[in-house]
């Protein structure tokens, strides 16, 4: 019997998922207003694309490893950082404003790095090593590996943590568990089972709640990292890509690769608000704006990111792409 029946400790809150909108229409224009510049990671082109918010323009296409999946950029705008994840076994670090690759950081002892997010002061990052089931410290300005922590679980795939980067977790798609990790001491700290075949992963700046999509149960539900008791959870899903809490962590976004749709959910009160049919179109990798309003989604099987407004689910705008973007990221800089 699985976990979501069996564990007596759950206190979940299954809400049946709202009707989907009908099928997106999406404008082939940019979103008015917006400026900046737009990092994504192409996987199939093993490139990223750098694409100018206000003119809807790519300014430069820069080479990666092989398989570049997930992406991250310093609140500055200033560097990106990408993983190389399917037979690339490497970070890309890339100079934003010129912009330009800065070096390549070999991670071939940590094989099929994914998951990735800062570290405070944003000069390391914590990288799962899916195939090493390890998570690696990388000093992304030295270029080298700091060091490692076993995850004590098989398949780390995806990577979350504490704004004060004091505790990490991992969800650990082939143990059906996130391992929760002292990231100074250097080791796991406890094994919580969770929802069978959990990706998608996040948490609250506290750390006192972490969320998790798995997979084969098709849920998501919200975690204590103490316990492994699930508070809230919702059903409805077939793949729960990625979970993206607003900065204010009012609302939780999250697009589901196999329904072809990206899902709203209002943090305080666990009620689904809305949705937007996608169909055919491969949501997948999310990012906000400093607004904390608009929401930058890839679409793997349109070559495209589209802006949508948070609040209104509106459909904003659109930007093409390199050949299957996903992860992406927001930089303030303009480049010329």
């Amino acid at each position: 019997m699985s976990k979501l029946h069996h564990t007596a400790l759950v206190a979940a809150l299954v809400l049946a998922p709202l009707p989907l909108v009908a099928q997106a229409t999406i404008p082939d224009t940019p979103a008015p207003g917006l400026t900046g510049t737009l990092v994504v990671l192409n996987k199939s082109g093993h490139d990223a694309s750098f694409i100018d918010l206000a003119t809807g323009e790519t300014v430069a296409v820069l080479p990666t490893g092989q398989g570049p999946h997930e992406l991250l950029v310093t609140a500055d705008g200033r560097t990106a950082v990408g993983t190389d994840y399917n037979q690339g076994n490497s970070l890309t670090v890339f100079d934003v404003a010129e912009p330009r690759v800065v070096r390549t950081i070999d991670l071939s002892g940590y094989p099929r790095p994914h998951g990735i997010v800062w570290l405070p002061g944003q000069r390391e990052v914590l990288v799962t090593s899916e195939a090493s089931n390890t998570l690696v410290v990388v000093d992304i300005v030295e270029g080298r590996v700091v060091r490692s922590i076993d995850t004590e679980q098989p398949g780390s795939h995806m990577v979350a943590v504490s704004e004060d980067g004091s505790v990490a977790y991992t969800s650990n798609g082939a143990g059906n568990s996130v391992s929760v990790i002292d990231v100074a001491g250097g080791r796991v700290t406890r094994i919580l089972d969770v929802p069978d075949r959990p990706e998608a992963i996040t948490t609250t700046r506290s750390g006192d709640e972490i969320w998790v999509g798995s997979n084969d149960e098709v849920v998501v539900s919200v975690v204590s990292p103490e316990d492994g008791t699930i508070r809230r959870q919702w059903d409805g899903f077939n793949w729960p890509y990625r979970i993206l809490l607003t900065r204010d962590e009012r609302m939780a976004i999250m697009p589901d690769m196999r329904t072809n749709s990206i899902r709203f959910f209002d943090n305080s009160t666990s009620e689904e608000v809305g949705s937007i049919a996608l169909e055919l179109m491969g949501p997948q990798g999310v990012t906000l704006h400093p607004d904390d309003r608009t929401l930058f989604l890839s679409l793997s099987r349109r070559d495209r990111v589209i802006a949508i407004d948070i609040e209104t689910r509106e459909i904003l705008g659109s930007y093409g792409t390199g050949s299957s973007p996903d992860g992406i990221g927001y930089s303030p800089l303009v480049i010329r």
